[in-house]
């Protein structure tokens, strides 16, 4: 049985100049049980509004949204067993943060023992046993968004809706909450539906991930999928960083591919997806390429290029190189404190060379 289902989901919306901006376009995803699934685009792609839909603030203009089998058209946002998380923590600030958490009880007629009972069990779930009796403007950033996680749970909601609920922390508290959130989500065991336009806070949390793009799912997979195979160009640009080569096949052997491209004659890939005459993007992620080193027993994938700069972020140098023909390919070095080598400066020539294997391959657009 499906647990929360969105099928061939429209929503659009007029523009003041009279046109339509196509919020959802034909949208499906399957959520499971128990998971942690993140809606992960740019500004603007679609993700929020997909939330709200299914949370039942905004309605789909056709499709259908379902859960455990029944529709929920027409029916309200306070009768869905799910609860939202917003970004903004919207804590009363003139009530206490026992009274904060268990307001929604209080408004459902639970009674005193047990809503009190609830309230404590909710705050210990987030870490705040004790903070009962505190105002808001008594607690950190971080704190607050905790009690406006355990409005959230004190209800046993099936499913929790989180619409970038990270995105006012610093960067060290939003690091520290990932963490918090995720393993709140498997103490808990319900659904999360998490909003986020951050790449790492993405890969870091979530079981699943649903890359949104003008209205539409790019590539729905697990983490470690959506970065190693990227279904499109767009996602390979968008999460995490990525050296896209254009280019045509004109060799295999076996599972081993040559591919001629605009920058450089021959680079070489493997995958049994493609053949000779296919037009293809070749993936290569930053960490992908090494530095290859001088003299003898250069690896055949090899690439020539001239570094343009050379950015020292701490542990890595990230080396910006020109492969010819206008492009720059991103390289990240390892840096090593004491390593007596060649320090990379502008104009240093060097030769970039990978593993076949690590290549990732899509088909052209448009090819």
């Amino acid at each position: 049985m499906s647990f929360l289902k969105i099928a061939s989901a429209h929503k659009a919306y007029k523009t003041p100049e009279g046109g339509l901006i196509h919020a959802l376009d034909d949208v499906s995803l399957d959520v499971r049980n128990n998971e942690f699934l993140t809606l992960l685009g740019p500004s603007g792609c679609g993700k929020t509004t997909l939330l709200k839909c299914i949370a039942g603030f905004e309605d789909i203009d056709s499709g259908e949204i379902s859960f455990e089998e029944q529709s929920l058209k027409g029916v309200p946002a306070h009768r869905r067993p799910f609860n939202t998380v917003f970004q903004s923590y919207a804590l009363f600030p003139h009530l206490s943060i026992a009274n904060n958490v268990g307001y929604g009880l209080d408004v459902t007629g639970v009674a005193k023992g047990e809503r009190n009972k609830r309230v404590e069990e909710a705050l210990e779930l987030v870490g705040l046993a004790g903070f009962g009796s505190r105002e808001p403007k008594q607690l950190s950033g971080g704190q607050q968004q905790r009690v406006a996680l355990a409005r959230s749970l004190v209800l046993k909601p099936r499913v929790l809706l989180l619409d970038e609920p990270l995105s006012a922390l610093d960067r060290k508290m939003r690091e520290n909450m990932q963490i918090e959130l995720k393993n709140l989500q498997h103490s808990v065991g319900i659904t999360f539906v998490f909003v986020t336009h951050d790449q790492e806070e993405a890969l870091a949390m979530s079981d699943r991930i649903a890359v949104v793009a003008n209205g539409k799912v790019q590539q729905l997979a697990a983490p470690t999928e959506i970065y190693d195979e990227p279904a499109n160009e767009f996602v390979a640009n968008f999460v995490g960083t990525s050296n896209i080569f254009s280019g045509k096949v004109v060799a295999k052997d076996g599972a081993l591919l040559t591919i001629e491209t605009a920058n450089q004659r021959q680079v070489l890939a493997t995958s049994d997806r493609f053949g000779r005459g296919d037009h293809v993007e070749l993936v290569l992620r930053p960490e992908h390429l090494k530095l290859a080193p001088s003299g003898n027993g250069i690896p055949e994938s090899c690439i020539d290029g001239t570094v343009e700069a050379s950015v020292f972020v701490g542990s890595d140098l990230h080396l910006h190189v020109d492969v010819g023909k206008g492009r720059t390919a991103i390289v990240h070095h390892r840096h090593n404190r004491g390593d007596d080598g060649e320090r990379i400066e502008a104009g240093t020539s060097v030769k970039l060379y990978y593993s076949p294997n690590a290549a990732h391959l899509i088909k052209a657009i448009g090819r």
